[in-house]
């Protein structure tokens, strides 16, 4: 035994004599390629480490700047040294290495005194790392190595890493001051909980900013860097006292650089450990931003935005980005309770989605995404981390797309005043249905007889708008809802022309499937549909014709503020001036004559607007678009369970529910429309009642003979 001991000594020296010369030698010469090389990456490394480039938080916040989400890797607030107060760095220089201010990185006292414990022990009983060795290894583990293997690698005990600390520390000392490397330790070490730095952990654990901390609270930070798992003051909060208070004392020690009084010391011993409960970590991403919030669906949408304009997940995690979106919490608020209130978060069966977009000619800005439904994982609570607000759905929106031939008919010449015929019913001499004529009836309760094609829009009858079709040709009507804002929904692409079919098929798109079979029903709104897309074409109409991709950004900023350019779509002039104008007065009956008049009666709507209402053939959805000269929106409702049903209205203040697989009574005017006006009054408050965009009046009528 005692040969062995004397042998780990002598083995212990030479170690201890290779790490002295190894670590005298100058940096700066070396004799050989191996010293060279060492030599260059230790001053690559100390330069990268006096950068403090290290993975950041990145926030989203609505556009008055408030944040809505998080997304980090490591969840650190980077903090500069004029924030990070005494008291913490007396804590944490007493407990971690009380003669910081001293070494030039490594501490040759404490490193013999552990080399002398260790051999006299016959095991590793003490470390010897300076805080300056503690800030390479854990700035190599925790920002430099890309995978799981390579922290490891980083941890791993053996000479050749301590060794190479040990340098790196050294050099460190010679290009950073003392107060940079206290800073750059204190923004890297990790504090538990998956919280990486002080300014974080001030937050996760007291819910304050760390140029508040307390000597205690100091005290308690410095204390779980020593052991985060085992000294978690939530799970342990004996140990974790008994060590805050060790720290505490240490602290008061007379031999410290910076110090405190034994009055502070013993005063602060007597307060309690004083964590938030639950932490104040916030949550990561999207899911978790709590039950009842406008934000999730927005959110989701940002973070799929970013990604097409190339800013991914992982740089989104890691980049300290701020992210500030056109998200408006009235409007936001707004749309989401009147999306519950219609149909409420646990419906079994139904979904309520409404996005609102805002008008412009030189951006649309998203204001609000939302559904009855919250964003998460729960199904039990009626949950959805799918994004049903912005993405294609599988439902059409119905008569709704009749507008688009509208638009079509009046591009070719037509006046939202002229007169079209209404028969009862109607077979196409153009379309078929398989090898039959092709013969489309009115829904219930609309009146054959000739009328404008204003009023047309407003009553919604099949019959005139397939015969319309015919006339515009579908192909026009077609590539109109396209140029109109059904990009992603008609063509299978983007702004940006990137193909984002939700299937991931490389097949035709919508548009080409819709002309090639000839399919007349494309009218009536059968093809799945985006209720963002649907909001959009409503913003593009109200803007004089100018489609703009709908965007979430404000703007973006990385880590050091600058402004990041993002090649987002350019604006362009879908129609003419003239056409969005007359299609705006052709769409403008239908709150006053048109099948939403109840809807919007029921809240005293009095403002100027277009509408369009529409329901598929089986009532499985049902939709509706509208538009002030402010504010543009959509809703959609439709059935979202593994077994879709026709939906019933439940009529008066009773929610709307499953009522077969082939029947149902749901209609644009019903829950989508009370959706859209509840929403909107709200939205539309303090704002004045404004105009829509002018349009030659009608002819006078005829004399009589």
């Amino acid at each position: 035994m005692r040969s062995g001991v004397l042998l780990k000594m002598f083995g212990l020296c030479v170690l201890a004599g290779v790490l002295v010369a190894s670590l005298m030698m100058p940096l700066a010469t070396g004799a050989g390629a191996v010293v060279n090389q060492a030599t260059d990456a230790m001053s690559r490394m100390s330069s990268s480490l006096a950068q403090r480039d290290m993975p950041q938080v990145s926030t989203v916040t609505d556009k008055d700047g408030d944040p809505i989400a998080y997304f980090f890797k490591d969840y650190r607030v980077e903090t500069p040294p004029e924030q990070i107060p005494d008291t913490m760095k007396a804590a944490i220089t007493a407990v971690e290495d009380k003669r910081f201010w001293d070494h030039g990185g490594v501490d040759w006292q404490g490193t013999m005194r552990a080399l002398a414990t260790n051999v006299s022990s016959g095991e590793t009983a003490q470390g010897a790392s300076t805080i300056t060795q503690q800030y390479v290894k854990n700035y190599l583990v925790h920002v430099v190595a890309q995978t799981e293997m390579d922290a490891e690698k980083a941890k791993e005990t053996t000479i050749a890493r301590k060794l190479r600390e040990a340098k790196i520390a050294v050099e460190l000392e010679r290009t950073m001051t003392k107060e940079e490397i206290l800073t750059g330790y204190l923004n890297v070490v990790p504090f538990g909980n998956q919280t990486f730095g002080v300014g974080a952990a001030a937050q996760t654990y007291f819910g304050t900013t760390p140029d508040k901390l307390t000597i205690a609270q100091s005290a308690l930070l410095a204390a779980i860097v020593n052991q985060p798992g085992s000294l978690n003051p939530n799970s342990n909060p004996a140990d974790a006292m008994a060590r805050r208070n060790l720290v505490i004392d240490l602290m008061a020690d007379p031999n410290n650089n910076i110090r405190i009084t034994p009055q502070d010391a013993e005063q602060a011993k007597k307060e309690p450990l004083g964590v938030m409960s639950p932490l104040g970590r916030p949550p990561n991403g999207c899911v978790g931003l709590g039950d009842g919030t406008t934000d999730g669906f927005f959110c989701s949408y940002v973070k799929d935005y970013l990604e097409r304009l190339g800013i991914d997940s992982d740089d989104l995690k890691t980049g300290g980005y701020t992210v500030r979106t056109t998200l408006d919490r009235k409007s936001s608020d707004a749309a989401k309770q009147a999306a519950q209130k219609q149909v409420p978060t646990q419906t079994e069966g139904i979904a309520n989605v409404m996005s609102v977009v805002q008008p412009g000619k030189d951006k649309h800005k998203v204001r609000a995404l939302v559904a009855n439904r919250d964003f998460g994982n729960d199904l039990s609570k009626g949950q959805s981390a799918y994004d049903i607000v912005s993405r294609v759905q599988p439902f059409g929106a119905g008569s709704i797309y009749k507008v688009f031939t509208a638009a079509s008919a009046m591009e070719q010449g037509m006046s939202p005043y002229d007169v079209i015929d209404v028969p009862p019913s109607y077979t196409s001499r153009v379309y078929k249905n398989g090898t039959a004529p092709y013969t489309v009836g009115n829904a219930d309760g609309v009146q054959p007889g000739p009328r404008t094609l204003q009023m047309a829009l407003a009553t919604s009858p099949n019959t005139a708008f397939v015969a319309l079709q015919e006339r515009a040709g579908l192909s026009n009507v077609v590539d109109m809802a396209a140029r109109l804002g059904l990009r992603h929904g008609m063509l299978g692409v983007n702004s940006s022309g990137q193909t984002l079919k939700d299937d991931g098929s490389n097949g035709p798109s919508q548009a080409e499937v819709i002309k090639k079979g000839n399919r007349g029903a494309f009218t009536l709104g059968y093809t799945p549909t985006s209720v963002l897309e649907l909001s959009n074409v409503a913003a593009t109409i109200m803007s004089d014709g100018v489609y703009c991709p709908p965007t979430p950004l404000e703007e973006v900023k990385d880590r050091n503020g600058n402004i990041v350019p993002l090649n987002e779509g350019a604006c362009e002039q879908a129609i003419a001036p003239h056409v969005a104008n007359q299609l705006a007065q052709g769409m403008s009956k239908d709150d006053t004559d048109g099948t939403s008049r109840q809807a919007a009666q029921a809240v005293g709507w009095n403002r100027p607007m277009i509408g369009k209402t529409g329901t598929t053939q089986e009532h499985k959805s049902a939709g509706f678009l509208a538009a002030t000269p402010q504010m543009a929106g959509a809703v959609l409702t439709y059935a979202d369970g593994n077994s879709p049903q026709g939906i019933c209205d439940g009529g008066g203040d009773a929610p709307p529910y499953l009522c077969g697989k082939h029947g149902g009574n749901i209609y644009g005017g019903k829950v989508p429309a009370r959706t859209w006006f509840d929403a909107m009054t709200r939205i539309h408050e303090g704002l004045p009642s404004a105009p829509l965009p002018g349009a030659p009046a009608p002819p006078p009528a005829a004399p009589p003979r």
